[in-house]
């Protein structure tokens, strides 16, 4: 059996879900920033000014259990985190940019 984590309302509009997963403060940057391979937190932090530590690593954890990203610990030294998007965060680049296109 599979299941999905849209409601109702999402599956009679599925831009519906997508927007409102990629919404909230640093997601869609992030989202973005995460198109050209991994991102580390410290890097996010440098690039989105304006951002705190703790907006951005709630940002991040919401992507995480949003099945948006993918957290990977990488076992180098110095040890550090990597975020990449996940199957599920591929296959919405595609609406991304679409969306992207709508302000161009």
């Amino acid at each position: 059996m599979t299941t999905n984590n849209f409601s109702q309302d999402e599956a009679s509009c599925p831009a519906e879900g997508i927007l409102k997963q990629l919404s909230g403060k640093w997601k869609p940057q992030i989202f973005r920033l995460a198109l050209d391979g991994p991102v580390r937190f410290n890097a996010l932090l440098r690039q989105l000014p304006g951002s705190n530590k703790q907006s951005v690593a709630t940002a991040l954890k919401e992507m995480e259990e949003a099945d948006i990203l993918v957290k990977t610990v990488v076992q180098e030294k110095p040890l550090h985190i990597e975020y990449t998007l996940s199957e599920r965060g591929r296959a919405m680049v595609t609406v991304f940019r679409s969306m992207e296109g709508f302000l161009s």
